[in-house]
């Protein structure tokens, strides 16, 4: 196990009926807000009129930007800098899932930053303080209600890079299952990929001697598999959307579940690459390049991926040899992702080789990605070209 500091801020409103403490929670922070949101299902919902009328019940004026995209563009952010700037607008309450609250941490360094704000994406900038905000979670997915990580789509240039701050992690999230039974399936799906992965980055380490944070990760992919396709299929049950939501957050909030550890990320750099040429849904190009990453690298710590195989997907490694079990967990893997309805191959979204060389040298603009087997250009390629 390597040394490690630890910190996570973000205070967790967890449950049923906890939206009706957002007055109190955001009182302390002003009087004005910029509420920031998605496509409008909010509205659909009525969960907008509640927060409205909640914010009003203690005074506090608001703006609103309407609109953040899926794969969240830095043109939208920067409107969002603007409102702030132009409003005096102390604090951003984000509303919606992980590229919602990605928008809001854009926006919340940009405020007070005299460049433009895609200068902290293409480290040119380092991140010196940010203005707060705070989340209301309608999607499990990201994690991002609970971290200081944020991703962005250059839209223009086709490029999509992340940022990360202690600046940037919200000052609450109230985290409600409820909120999302009218998720649609798709996104329940997308979802279930995004915090599988997550714990991937994670889990794959070259670090020995982690027993716990090891166990802290199967078991977020346990609990994940055992309630995925309940949310599915019966996208109203409580403790199913419960655990799932628990999850997302635990997934990816700082470390929690991998201090001491290495960690990966080359699944998600490469990803980035796709889904900035195509726009494609994060979590389905996840769900098509995870399992060919893993069949990439596997040889490179065998026993972490016999010990996945065993411990999540109860592999029976009776009479056969360590590449056969690693083998078959990550087929596990590909065969859970095909049966919630995630696609496999890029062939699936209509995307062909025409843009593999551009996405491979992206991928590695900073350098190689990955620490579990670091991947060269070449190796991304073959990745790339192993998912068509």
């Amino acid at each position: 196990m390597n040394n490690f500091q630890f910190l996570n801020p973000t205070k967790i409103m967890f449950g049923n009926g906890m939206l009706e403490q957002l007055g109190s929670a955001i009182s302390s922070y002003g009087t004005k807000v910029l509420l920031v949101y998605g496509g409008g299902s909010i509205k659909s919902t009525g969960l907008y009129e509640r927060i409205v009328k909640q914010l009003q019940q203690v005074n506090i004026e608001v703006h609103e930007l309407p609109g953040v995209e899926p794969n969240p563009r830095v043109s939208t952010v920067r409107k969002g800098i603007s409102l702030c700037r132009e409003y005096d607008i102390p604090f951003i309450l984000a509303v919606g899932g992980g590229s919602v609250i990605d928008a809001a941490k854009a926006i919340a360094v940009g405020v007070p930053y005299d460049g433009d704000v895609w200068d902290f994406f293409m480290r040119k900038a380092a991140i010196q303080s940010a203005i707060p905000l705070g989340t209301v979670l309608t999607l499990s997915a990201t994690g991002s209600e609970m971290n200081g990580s944020s991703v962005i789509t250059h839209w223009e240039d086709q490029l999509k890079k992340a940022i990360g701050s202690i600046h940037i992690y919200p000052k609450f999230s109230i985290l409600d299952p409820t909120l999302t039974y009218t998720v649609p399936k798709n996104q329940t799906v997308n979802g279930i990929v995004d915090m599988m992965s997550h714990v991937f980055e994670q889990y794959f380490s070259q670090t020995t001697e982690t027993p716990l944070q090891e166990r802290f990760c199967e078991s977020i992919l346990q609990t994940v598999i055992e309630n995925g396709e309940n949310a599915i299929h019966n996208p109203n049950h409580y403790e199913a959307r419960a655990n799932l939501m628990l999850c997302g957050t635990y997934a990816l909030n700082g470390g929690m579940i991998s201090v001491g550890m290495q960690n990966d990320w080359a699944t998600h750099m490469i990803e980035h690459e796709v889904s900035a040429v195509y726009d494609i849904a994060h979590a389905e190009g996840l769900s098509i390049l995870f399992p060919n990453w893993m069949k990439y690298v596997y040889k490179e710590r065998i026993d972490r991926f016999v010990q996945y195989a065993v411990r999540v997907w109860q592999v029976d490694p009776s009479g056969k040899s360590d590449d056969e079990i690693a083998l078959e967990g990550i087929q596990a893997t590909r065969d859970y992702f095909t049966r919630i309805g995630s696609p496999s191959r890029l062939s699936d979204l209509n995307i062909d080789a025409a843009e593999v060389e551009r996405m491979a040298k992206e991928t590695v603009r900073f350098g190689p990605v990955g620490s579990f087997k670091p991947l060269h250009e070449s190796d991304v390629r073959s990745i790339l070209e192993m998912s068509l």
